[in-house]
């Protein structure tokens, strides 16, 4: 919260009820939440926020340095209070995202480019795969069907003029 204090002593800004609120629901959460997320969480404390006042305060807490907004491939923008340098696993299947903290992963060697035409200022390695839990109930999902089920699934994955070998 120090930095919270600091962030808005420094810009000469309010410290409002809703900032403080919005601030701490990110604070306690480690699953790099949406916007919507944090509105459902801050709507408990503080019924009568709308969507709008979250998004703003989101988009000034990003200016402020006080948290990050995390690309997100074909979803909402999330949201990370932790600013120093870390990675993540992105599951393709629930969207979970988790923080990967291997320090050779920061020292990466940076490409070769022209300095004129782009200029590198940081990175962030996003690994994509599928979560424990997403491999687990996909796994339940095709043990659970039965064997003709199976295999007429199997089956539309075979390319045309391909046959199956019989079972």
């Amino acid at each position: 919260m120090d930095r919270f204090f600091a962030a808005h002593r420094e810009r000469g800004l309010p410290v409002t009820t809703q900032r403080r609120a919005v601030f701490e629901a990110i604070l306690g959460r480690s699953d790099h939440p949406t916007a919507e997320q944090l509105y459902d969480a801050v709507r408990r404390q503080l019924p009568q926020i709308s969507r709008m006042t979250v998004h703003r305060i989101l988009g000034a807490f990003v200016s402020l340095g006080l948290v990050a907004r995390t690309p997100h491939p074909g979803s909402a923008a999330r949201f990370d209070p932790k600013l120093d340098q870390h990675h993540h696993l992105v599951c393709l299947d629930c969207g979970r995202i988790i923080d990967v903290e291997d320090p050779r992963l920061n020292r990466l060697p940076w490409p070769d480019i022209n300095p004129r035409e782009f200029q590198i200022e940081d990175y962030h390695v996003h690994f994509r795969g599928r979560c424990a839990g997403c491999r687990q109930s996909s796994k339940a999902a095709r043990v659970g069907q039965k064997p003709a089920a199976r295999l007429a699934l199997s089956s539309k994955s075979i390319k045309p003029g391909l046959k199956k070998a019989a079972p």
